[in-house]
């Protein structure tokens, strides 16, 4: 049991949570390309990414594992998002720390998702067993992953410059 929730509920609610994150994320990464804030996107974004960090704490295991490590990295990056954008509203070098702590966080659920998703999915695992997944195809299928966030974090570095509307 997690909060009251067998452990199979709570690894549902834990997913639904993830791909909410995902999902929001994208919007606003989209929104960065573009030169907009997205703001109740950027809000759920930030709240649902928090709360899957902090979830994936709560799962019963006995030692501190990669995943405890991503989230709590994921967590940094965001507090420092949430101050950017809330406490520093954007000015002067907070926008670019914004962006990119935004978007690394987002990369990290990205990353998270294609590891479960190898985990998860028979013909993935089929190719890159083991877990943590192994093997060139999961290597390069990461790969592909941070080179296009890469990108995608850099774009939007250039071309985020919300107007100075308030948040």
């Amino acid at each position: 049991m997690v909060l009251g929730m067998s452990l199979a509920t709570f690894t549902l609610v834990h997913v639904v949570i993830s791909l909410i994150a995902i999902v929001s994320g994208i919007l606003v990464m989209i929104g960065m390309l573009g030169g907009q804030k997205l703001p109740s996107f950027t809000a759920i974004f930030l709240l649902f990414t928090i709360l899957t960090s902090a979830t994936g704490f709560l799962f019963p295991v006995a030692q501190l594992m990669p995943s405890h490590v991503i989230g709590i990295i994921s967590l940094l990056l965001l507090a420092l998002a949430c101050v950017a954008l809330y406490g520093q509203k954007l000015a002067g070098s907070w926008r670019w720390i914004y962006v990119v702590t935004a978007l690394l966080s987002l990369y990290l659920n990205v990353f998270v998702l294609v590891i479960q998703g190898f985990l998860k999915i028979s013909a993935l695992s089929a190719i890159a067993p083991g877990n943590p997944p192994t093997g060139p195809v999961f290597s390069a299928v990461q790969g592909v992953v941070l080179v296009v966030f890469a990108a995608l974090i850099f774009v939007a570095w250039r071309r985020f410059w919300p107007r100075a509307a308030a948040v």
